[in-house]
């Protein structure tokens, strides 16, 4: 009579960060074999190079004053300047001839190439939180992602143009990216998962895939900057298309990790 009852439902002590983010890391490293990481990223690197690049250099073409579109966008995402970036400018042609040799058909075909790249999206991070695969009558919330994503990269390009050569601009422009990526990747997740995940739940992976490709432009200033230097040199434009590609690869691994990451913190902040 005198023994202390059992209580069940006791609660657990709380979780301190550094146990958060190890169970976090083992969990992304074991889903991410699970949902073969790397084999989807460079499928998104092929999809994205296809797609997403040529409509970003009509659009480029289209609107002069907003910057030298994709060439610069990957040249600061490369970290690249000087010969660097002369040799991925040349990859793409001049604006005259972009809208002159540009097509309402052509157009149309990149556009629905295009929302495959989102389809892929939305069937990774569908996998990535153990969801059914959307019914096909909803594309709509593809191309409102593709719409989306390509507004980003605009933006994020011509947020170098505002202000050049001033004190303000360089802030302007990280804040503009980083806030702009938080945003984007926070409501293309809810956008492509058709509201079946909690949004306070989509947070993290937002900003872990923004600290990701913050840690991929740092790798590439390093390392793909100096390859695609020497490569451009010894193989000419083979050379700077396989580095971008490359490149590209690492852009797709970083959006599904950082998505995968978000997941693996919600779930070790909850514990078992």
């Amino acid at each position: 009579m005198g023994d202390t009852p059992h209580r069940s439902g006791v609660t657990p002590p709380a979780r301190t960060w550094w146990q958060v983010l190890r169970t976090a890391a083992r969990s992304v490293w074991e889903q991410g074999r699970t949902i073969e990481l790397l084999q989807r990223s460079m499928a998104f690197a092929a999809l994205f190079f296809v797609t997403l690049v040529p409509l970003l250099i009509v659009i480029a073409a289209a609107f002069p004053s907003r910057g030298s579109g994709i060439a610069e966008w990957i040249t600061d995402g490369l970290g690249l300047t000087g010969q660097g970036a002369t040799a991925v400018t040349r990859l793409f042609v001049s604006r005259g001839q972009v809208l002159s040799t540009t097509t309402g058909f052509g157009l149309a075909a990149l556009a629905v190439f295009g929302i495959s790249l989102m389809a892929s999206v939305q069937g990774v991070y569908e996998r990535i939180w153990e969801l059914d695969r959307g019914p096909w009558h909803t594309v709509w919330r593809q191309v409102l992602g593709l719409a989306g994503l390509i507004g980003y990269l605009v933006l994020a390009a011509w947020s170098g143009t505002p202000w050049r050569h001033s004190t303000f601009q360089p802030t302007a422009r990280i804040a503009a990216t980083i806030i702009g990526g938080i945003l984007l990747f926070w409501w293309l997740q809810h956008l492509l998962l058709a509201g079946r995940v909690p949004p306070r739940d989509l947070l993290p992976g937002a900003v872990a895939t923004m600290a990701a490709l913050a840690g991929l432009r740092l790798f590439s200033r390093l390392v793909f900057a100096p390859l695609l230097v020497s490569n451009a040199v010894s193989y000419g434009t083979v050379g700077t298309v396989l580095i971008v590609q490359s490149w590209l690869i690492g852009v797709g691994y970083t959006v599904y990790a950082g998505a995968l990451a978000g997941r693996a913190v919600v779930e070790a902040r909850r514990g078992p």
